[in-house]
């Protein structure tokens, strides 16, 4: 007997549905959490059988009269991946292709351009440019938005499908045509793929100061960072004055990385906290004994590039004391996505969490203050405003901190004498033609030479505290 794919699913749906009457999990689970009874469960349940009803009408209705071919399992994929964009900007499918990239791309290494990147208005917007990649040494910038990937429009094409478009095999060529804030006309650019090894920290030591640049976090960033600091203080010995920590462009990564980062600089304390739909499945991470910097003063440099992850360590860090956080306001990605596996057909990211400080607050569409206010170049942080998580389609809402504990306020840090009130002269930003300033180049990178003053500064203090 042929069946139709319709009601099949009707089928399949109506039996799940008794089967968790039956089986007490789901049913039990609807009436004790929402309070629902009998009747309004049979009500819920009979719409979700005549939408799921009406999906497979639908999906019919493309396979008999669509004016080509279609492909079953594409199509269906891209209903699933479409019920998940539409929920937030960062939920989404994943086919087995892209699932095995992303576990390459937490492992350190993978193949392509080297930019993060999200979905706004039907084009792709660069969310930051990784370090010493292709794009990066292209110039691509982040908030740039990609409108034409060799030749053709990304509307109409999933974020997956546009990032599998911009992959390819190492020595081949790309163009991508980018609409850039500010530039009347598009900007055209060449760009040559490659194996992009992420290197995810990188030190040196400046005179008496360690510079540590975290560009993501990955499965090597702890390990990454715990051999960096053993080495600055090897280096500088007893003169070594203090830290830089810059997460300036770090798009985040792996959860676990940045709770790791956080308890190498923090003896005990909170470090951050996930809070989900049900109050039961709430996460805190609390940080063990031992600071690898055994107190030495720590700054951390931020902007609007610094998302997800970077913000977990900028937000712990701050809310305990443990550093002074400067630069501009960060990207205020705080949601948590979970990528749940679906054997032999990809997984699906979904947003699950929303994560808050040690102090309460809601990281979500707000990001991280930092203490003092130092642009890169004057009007940087005005050009990141259009940029930040706020300004995405279906961005969550901040809920203020709600829950068990609210946000408290955090105590401003003790700063040297004269150093916010000469905090305000950054240089004007690079000219037409002149290249793009790179974070760690001392002699431009206006930021950093603030930020390893402001060490040296509080150095001086703690000595006179001692």
């Amino acid at each position: 007997m042929k069946v139709s794919f319709r009601s099949a699913l009707l089928a399949a749906a109506i039996a799940f549905g008794a089967g968790a009457a039956l089986n007490h999990p789901v049913g039990d689970w609807v009436s004790t959490r929402l309070g629902l009874g009998a009747q309004a469960q049979d009500s819920g349940r009979a719409d979700t059988y005549r939408l799921l009803s009406l999906f497979g009408d639908v999906f019919e209705r493309i396979r008999a009269e669509y004016v080509e071919p279609v492909n079953d399992r594409e199509v269906v994929e891209a209903a699933i991946n479409g019920m998940l964009t539409s929920l937030d900007p960062h939920s989404g499918y994943m086919n087995p292709r892209t699932f095995r990239d992303m576990q390459v791309q937490t492992r350190g290494e993978f193949g392509g351009l080297g930019i993060e990147v999200t979905q706004e208005s039907g084009y792709i917007k660069v969310i930051s440019p990784i370090d010493d990649t292709p794009a990066f040494r292209a110039g691509v910038k982040a908030g740039d938005l990609i409108t034409h990937i060799d030749g053709r429009s990304v509307q109409g094409l999933t974020l997956n499908e546009a990032v599998e478009r911009m992959r390819g095999a190492p020595r081949t060529e790309i163009k991508l045509t980018i609409r850039r804030e500010g530039q009347t006309q598009p900007v055209q650019m060449s760009i040559v793929r490659d194996i992009i090894r992420i290197q995810s920290v990188r030190s040196r030591l400046e005179d008496d100061v360690g510079y540590i640049r975290i560009t993501s976090f990955n499965e090597q960033t702890d390990q990454g960072l715990r051999r960096a600091v053993q080495q600055i203080r090897a280096q500088g010995g007893a003169r070594l004055k203090g830290i830089v920590i810059d997460m300036r462009n770090n798009p985040g990564g792996l959860l676990d990385q940045a709770v790791s980062v956080s308890d190498d600089f923090l003896d005990q304390g909170e470090i951050v906290s996930t809070r989900a739909r049900r109050a039961e499945d709430a996460q805190r991470y609390n940080a063990k004994p031992g600071d690898i910097a055994a107190g030495l003063p720590i700054v951390v440099l931020i902007n609007g590039g610094s998302a997800s992850a970077s913000e977990i360590v900028a937000g712990a860090l701050q809310d305990h004391r443990r550093a002074v956080v400067i630069g501009t306001r960060s990207f205020g990605k705080g949601s948590v996505q979970t990528v749940m596996p679906l054997p032999g057909n990809g997984a699906i990211r979904l947003t699950t969490a929303r994560y808050y400080t040690p102090s309460g607050r809601s990281i979500q569409a707000t990001g991280i203050e930092p203490d003092v206010v130092i642009e890169l170049y004057d009007g940087e942080a005005r050009a990141e405003a259009r940029d930040r998580e706020a300004n995405l389609s279906r961005a969550l809402r901040n809920d203020g901190g709600n829950g068990a504990t609210r946000a408290s306020p955090v105590t401003p840090p003790a700063l040297p004498p004269g150093f916010v009130e000469g905090s305000a002269s950054p240089p004007k930003p690079p000219a037409d033609g002149q290249p793009p300033i790179q974070f760690g180049d001392l002699a431009r990178d206006y930021q950093l030479q603030r930020a390893i003053e402001l060490v040296r500064g509080l150095s001086v203090m703690r000595r006179a505290s001692n």
